[in-house]
């Protein structure tokens, strides 16, 4: 038990410790594993991975990736753009491969149970898939990050996905130098985290 306290409390979003190294196929096939046995709402299961190997298709999206950057640095106010400035955001190119993990909402379809009142609890799922592979990731000693700066339309058509399929998340993943102690933003002061305390509470909101 002690053990996956420990996976979960060192798991990083990884932007510039990728080695390249190759990911062992036994490895992959664990690590996706793990994702698929995520719970999942009426048992639909709306996911599906996309495993990325191509350099064409990693340096397209990289740039895609780098013109979003500007677009967002253009938005933040001087100290705040100094700050992001040496954020790096992404390890496209850097890591060994890519996983773009999708939500399918008609999976398990018409009627999917549990999803009736809670239309969002199918895209709650992938993010459970997301969650299970970064910790098995962890666990096997490849670093993953989280890359967010995209449009889906864009990914969309890159990957050839079908309409109503949405692409949740990019994932870079590979073997790593090391991971960091502290997350990145916090290291590059973008943002703090807040004490558990702050986040709980008793029977209603703001109850203590």
């Amino acid at each position: 038990m002690h053990d996956l306290y420990e996976v979960i409390h060192r798991r990083r979003d990884v932007r510039g410790e990728f080695t390249g190294e190759p990911v062992p196929g036994d490895v992959l096939d664990r690590v996706l594993s793990a994702a698929h046995a995520a719970p999942s709402v009426g048992l639909s299961q709306p996911w599906d991975f996309v495993i990325v190997r191509s350099d064409d298709v990693r340096k397209a999206f990289h740039q895609h990736v780098h013109a979003e950057r500007e677009t967002f640095a253009a938005s933040l106010a001087a100290e705040a753009a100094r700050r992001f400035a040496r954020i790096k955001i992404d390890g496209v190119l850097e890591s060994s491969l890519s996983i773009v993990v999708t939500y399918d909402a008609s999976r398990g379809g018409p009627a999917v149970l549990g999803r009736h009142a809670i239309a969002d609890a199918g895209l709650y799922s992938s993010c459970l898939a997301i969650q299970n592979l970064w910790l098995a990731a962890t666990a096997e000693g490849l670093g993953v990050g989280w890359v967010s700066f995209y449009r889906e339309e864009f990914l969309r058509e890159l990957l050839g996905i079908p309409d109503g399929v949405r692409p949740v998340a990019w994932l870079c993943v590979g073997p790593v130098t090391h991971l960091e102690r502290v997350p990145d933003l916090e290291r590059h002061g973008w943002r703090q985290r807040r004490p558990l305390g702050e986040a709980v509470h008793a029977d209603r909101w703001g109850g203590s």
